[in-house]
């Protein structure tokens, strides 16, 4: 068995901005959630749309929440894993929105209107990866143009 590896930030940071698809894990008043988002990171925020109606628009608010990324290589039983945990806030600024835009927008997979921007500002991230024969290159996330 391999013994897992802590990431350092700035590893982490290139992973989350190597990505478009995470998960959102947060509490309801039914209980926790994890609700999948496609997502782009603005700055060291993590930025993701969704509906004014959804469990996210309802809930995910000026609340705490944790965010995670991962990777999983099955054949090699390697992969990492990278989560931030901090403020969820909606964003309303109509030049910060018209800057993600401009910059790079979340681009939802899921059918239908997603106007509602969300945003978690992380005070915490951590990550690790598990496997042997690691190099850079296939550790690294890559973003795909949508």
């Amino acid at each position: 068995m391999a013994e897992p590896v802590e990431l350092i930030v700035d590893e982490c940071v290139d992973l989350l901005n190597g990505g478009v698809f995470g998960r959102v894990a947060l509490s309801t008043p039914v209980g926790p959630r994890i609700v999948p988002v496609n997502y782009a990171m603005y700055g060291d925020d993590i930025v993701f749309r969704t509906t004014p109606y959804s469990e996210l628009g309802t809930y995910g608010w000026n609340v705490d929440a944790a965010f995670e990324i991962d990777e999983v290589d099955y054949d090699k039983q390697r992969g990492w894993s990278v989560v931030a945990v901090g403020r969820l806030t909606i964003i309303d600024d109509p030049d910060e929105l018209a800057d993600i835009r401009r910059s790079w927008e979340p681009r939802p997979w899921a059918q239908g209107a997603r106007r509602l921007y969300l945003k978690l500002a992380w005070r915490s991230l951590t990550g690790r990866r598990l496997g042997v024969e690691w190099s850079r290159s296939p550790m690294t996330a890559e973003r795909h143009a949508l």
